[in-house]
C-alpha cells in the first residue's frame, strides 16, 4: 500500500475533525462521569458506558470490559467510596466523517490521592446520547523523571516474575 493512499484518507479525516466547547454534550457526560464517581453513585456512572466499553486503569494488567470492572468498582460505591478526579483541561473532538457519532478526548485530572492524572477515551453517540466507549486513566510521567520511573517499573515487574 502507498504511502499517499494511507495518508491522504488521515488528512482528510482530521481536517474534518472539530473541536468542542465546553459546554457541550459530550464534556457534560464526561463531567456526569467524575461527579458520579466522587459521589460513589455506581448507577449512573455505569449508564455513561456503552455495553461494550472498555476500561484501562493505571496498572499494565488493567484492561477490562465494563462488567468486570463494574464487578471491581460496585463493591467501593456500595460502601460509599468512590473516587475524585477533577477536571483541570480538556480536549475534545468530534469527527464528522460518515457522521457527527465518535468523538476522543484528553483530559488533564487533579486527584487529592495521586496528583496529576491523565484521562483519555473514545465517546460514541448511540440514541442521540454520548456514551464513553473507551476510558484510559494514566500518570503522565515528567521527561525528566521517566528513565528512575521505567527503571523502577522495569524492577517491579523482574521481581513479580520470579
Amino acid at each position: 500500500m502507498s504511502l499517499k493512499r494511507v495518508l491522504i484518507p488521515l488528512v482528510l479525516f482530521a481536517v474534518s475533525a472539530k473541536a468542542q466547547t465546553s459546554t457541550s454534550p459530550i464534556d457534560s457526560t464526561l463531567n456526569e462521569l467524575h461527579r458520579s464517581a466522587s459521589k460513589a453513585d455506581g448507577k449512573t456512572y455505569f449508564d455513561l458506558f456503552t455495553n461494550d466499553a472498555i476500561y484501562i486503569g493505571t496498572d499494565a494488567g488493567e484492561r477490562w470490559t465494563i462488567s468486570q470492572f463494574r464487578d471491581f468498582a460496585m463493591p467501593y460505591f456500595t460502601r460509599g467510596r468512590g473516587w475524585t478526579y477533577t477536571p483541570r483541561e480538556r480536549h475534545i473532538v468530534v469527527a464528522n466523517i460518515p457522521c457527527e457519532c465518535i468523538a476522543w478526548f484528553d483530559e488533564l485530572l487533579d486527584s487529592e490521592s495521586y496528583g496529576t492524572s491523565r484521562g483519555t477515551g473514545v465517546l460514541v453517540k448511540r440514541d442521540g446520547k454520548w456514551k464513553i466507549a473507551q476510558y484510559a486513566l494514566t500518570f503522565p510521567i515528567p521527561n525528566d523523571l521517566a528513565k528512575g520511573m521505567t527503571a523502577e517499573i522495569r524492577a517491579y515487574e523482574s521481581k513479580q516474575r520470579h
